[in-house]
């Protein structure tokens, strides 16, 4: 088990750095966001391929800071109801919702990413906006996204693990 969570501890240091990192994209997008106001208010013209860049920095934000929200237990969850539950309950509960629902997704999505974005940098495909952006790489921003929190989602099993091997010995310690 040592060894597991010499890994879990790994990937949670990989999600905090990667999470934290992207909350720059939120200053940057911000910036490019609100230079774009101004061009279009002050001389009345705009950039299709700024406009676009806006769209991907967002949509790495939530991609790339998935893995970093759940590590933090920030995720959406029903706390009035969690809240009710044992440690231990609360522990299995995490292990099956992640092994039987969230995982299979994560394949899922990541697999077919996978094709999706291929496909994309095959053709060079564009934004058919003039001025507009390549797209593979927004693209590819999925399945990096959804690795990362696969991977994240190992690492929270791996604690549960834990969390219940511990609880069977009466060495409970919280969850975080």
């Amino acid at each position: 088990m040592n060894a597991l969570l010499a890994l879990s501890r790994r990937i949670d240091w990989l999600s905090a750095k990667v999470g934290l990192a992207v909350g720059w994209l939120i200053l940057l997008t911000t910036v490019i966001s609100a230079y774009n106001a101004v061009v279009r208010k002050a001389f009345d013209t705009s950039s299709n391929g700024l406009l676009e860049i806006q769209w991907y920095f967002f949509g790495a934000v939530f991609l790339l800071g998935a893995a970093y929200t759940l590590q933090q237990n920030e995720h959406v969850r029903i706390d009035v109801v969690s809240g009710r539950f044992s440690e231990k309950t609360r522990a299995w509960i995490d292990i099956v919702g992640h092994v039987l629902f969230t995982l299979p997704l994560i394949g899922f999505v990541v697999v077919s990413g996978w094709h999706f974005t291929y496909e994309s940098f095959l053709v060079n495909e564009y934004s058919p906006d003039p001025g507009g952006l390549i797209r593979w790489p927004a693209k590819a921003l999925i399945v990096v996204g959804f690795v990362l929190l696969g991977l994240q989602v190992c690492s929270e099993v791996i604690k549960k693990i834990d969390v219940l091997q511990n609880h069977a010995k009466g060495l409970a310690t919280p969850c975080p």
